[in-house]
């Protein structure tokens, strides 16, 4: 989940519009799926249908990502998916959004999508986040190109449906590492729109399972084959922008190896679709305050209603941990430090950030901080969610 460079949009009433790709806080909304498509064995691609009166709510930019929250056997349950088509009218003001889902070994909500859900079903949808898409309105005439592993497509299918349509000089290239073939989401989209964009649209296909013609198009692609693939297939020289999406070892080592090339930072953008850790379904942790106990005094500004609790020190509760405590809606998704959705301004004290893959550094700056990653240092801290 996304890491990015949109500057950060002030929103102070919930019934204030909201432009497509503004920095603005989370809120959940219930959405009906109006449509379940199979992808692959293990993925399908899920629509909802957003009423006219949502549509600015839902309004987003290719790229962004939602989140999605459930009871399953009697727990919550969130999961982030980046939207997979550009944003599109249907009628009379209605809009839809997409996701691609796909199944996790053990995946509570992933293997219910796969089995159970259906039309019809109605599902709480966080409004659109994310700033994996910006600078999108630069790209006019560029080449661009986009390093994508399994469900790391699904951002790619969006962006780079938007900005062939958009300009006739922008060039797209994917590479795109799957197990096998049949492990390919989007496999038949990707091909029509080669079929509707062949000389501007580049696909290369990589199978660490299933032998290609090529050898560089096969096998998992570790630093060796990276470098081959910049010197013989993709010429960082020729590239204006880098999009990248995946786990964490392969987005770490496509910066790394980009950046050793001369790739400025400003043109490389990423996502991460998980770091590994614990499941989003996983609860606050339970803290017990006890009489005389050295705490922090933690205050929590959210939706213009402020709410104080107590942090035990022996405790090194997260602010997010502490905040679910006395404000049960205080946004949240991935609970690693990836997504942002937790995301909110520290106007008083101090804490320390376990993990960032979401801020910017400007935005930390500014006083922004992950709440679920976040540790108080100072005997009283206020954030501020609305900001």
């Amino acid at each position: 989940m996304p890491l990015f460079r949109m500057p950060a949009a002030t929103v102070d009433d919930e019934s204030a519009p909201h432009r497509a790709g503004d920095r603005h806080r989370a809120r959940f909304r219930t959405l009906t799926v109006s449509d379940v498509r199979r992808l692959t064995d293990d993925a399908v691609e899920v629509t909802f249908a957003v009423p006219a009166d949502l549509a600015d709510d839902y309004a987003y930019l290719p790229g962004q990502y939602v989140a999605l929250r459930v009871q399953l056997d009697g727990t919550e349950v969130r999961r982030s998916y980046s939207l997979c088509r550009p944003p599109a009218p249907v009628r009379d003001g209605a809009t839809s959004l997409s996701v691609a889902v796909k199944r996790d070994e053990g995946g509570l909500f992933s293997t219910w999508a796969q089995t159970e859900l259906t039309p019809g079903f109605r599902i709480d949808v966080m409004s659109p986040q994310g700033t994996f898409t910006s600078g999108l309105e630069h790209l006019d005439g560029a080449h661009v190109v986009g390093i994508a592993a399994g469900s790391g497509i699904t951002p790619m299918m969006a962006l780079a449906r938007t900005l062939l349509a958009a300009s006739d000089s922008t060039r797209f290239t994917l590479l795109y590492t799957n197990r096998s073939t049949s492990d390919v989401m989007f496999l038949e989209d990707l091909a029509d729109l080669k079929d509707r964009y062949p000389t501007r649209l580049v696909l290369h296909h990589v199978l660490s399972r299933e032998q290609r013609t090529a050898p560089v198009l096969s096998g998992r692609i570790d630093e060796q084959k990276l470098r081959t693939i910049l010197d013989s297939l993709i010429l960082p020289s020729t590239v204006d922008e880098w999009f990248l999406c995946g786990p964490f070892a392969l987005v770490d080592l496509c910066r790394e190896v980009l950046a050793e090339r001369g790739v400025p930072n400003e043109h490389v953008r990423f996502e991460l679709f998980t770091t590994g850790d614990a499941p989003a379904e996983r609860g606050p942790r339970r803290v017990e305050v006890r009489a005389g106990e050295k705490s922090y005094r933690i205050e929590v500004n959210l939706d213009g209603v402020s709410s104080t609790v107590e942090s035990p020190v022996d405790a090194h509760e997260s602010v997010l941990n502490a905040a679910l405590r006395v404000r049960p809606d205080a946004p949240f998704a991935c609970s690693g430090g990836v997504c942002g959705t937790c995301r909110a301004r520290v106007l008083e004290g101090s804490v320390t950030m376990t993990e960032n893959y979401a801020l910017e550094p400007d935005e930390i700056e500014r006083g922004y901080v992950l709440t679920c990653q976040s540790h108080p240092t100072s005997d009283r801290l206020v954030v501020d969610y609305d900001v």
